[in-house]
């Protein structure tokens, strides 16, 4: 295996702590409950548990598995494989679409978490 890229190695105090992730493991959330048209206040409960949920898990991981969101798998692998050529492209291209001040959505390539440069694969 090659060496790592510095620009995706996070210093040690921004990096998860090892013990954190041993007993609690990877948030997972159930959207199931948004698929129900249920009004009666145990439904309101629910909404606000799955609001608190999703609050929790981006504080304390910044990230979360969703389950039960009734996406198909072909559309999701259409959205990944549109992402992937859109990716693929030359610099040039995407910066046609770049973001900036009158373009708030767009390409935008200098984001950094914590100033350490995303890592995205795909996961199997």
């Amino acid at each position: 295996m090659g060496e790592v890229d510095p620009a995706f190695v996070q210093e040690l105090e921004h990096r998860p702590k090892q013990g954190i992730i041993e007993a609690e493991g990877l948030p997972i959330i159930d959207l199931s409950i948004l698929s129900s048209s249920d009004a009666t206040p145990d439904h309101s409960q629910a909404l606000e548990g799955l609001v608190k949920q999703v609050g929790n898990a981006c504080r304390d991981w910044g990230f979360f598995q969703v389950i039960n969101h009734r996406v198909s798998m072909e559309k999701r692998e259409k959205i990944f494989n549109a992402s992937g050529k859109f990716f693929a492209q030359p610099l040039e291209e995407k910066n046609k679409i770049r973001r900036d001040e009158k373009r708030v959505l767009g390409y935008y390539d200098a984001e950094h978490t914590k100033n350490v440069r995303d890592c995205v694969k795909k996961l199997t």
